[in-house]
């Protein structure tokens, strides 16, 4: 076997010690530790420079979004689910009212050989 060709045993052996990705149970195991970006968007506005300079203390900014629509919740600039602002204890938290099906949901993980 030379530098650039790789055969089926070789591949298995980089497989992470502990980590069985051939089950489907397994798929999403190993990136159960990683951490990534939850975000909220209560809406957005386009405004030109000089509007924005024009803001002081008690300036309104009216958003894009109606008071009664769900906001939009990111997970690392992605549409992941929408929700409602709720409070919880002195802060403000997300209740989930629904999963955007964008095909995450029934996306696999696969091995590349």
């Amino acid at each position: 076997m030379n530098d650039m060709t790789h055969d089926s045993e070789a591949l298995g052996a980089a497989e992470p010690a502990g980590v069985n990705i051939s089950q489907p149970q397994d798929h999403y195991a190993f990136l159960a530790d990683i951490k990534v970006r939850l975000s909220v968007e209560v809406g957005s506005v386009s405004m030109t420079v000089s509007e924005i300079m024009d803001l002081k203390e008690g300036s309104i900014v009216e958003l894009d979004r109606q008071v009664d629509q769900l906001i939009d919740i990111n997970v690392n600039g992605t549409l992941v689910a929408r929700g409602e602002v709720v409070p919880v204890k002195n802060k403000f938290g997300v209740r989930i009212a629904e999963i955007v099906s964008n095909g995450m949901a029934r996306a696999r993980v696969e091995r590349r050989s």
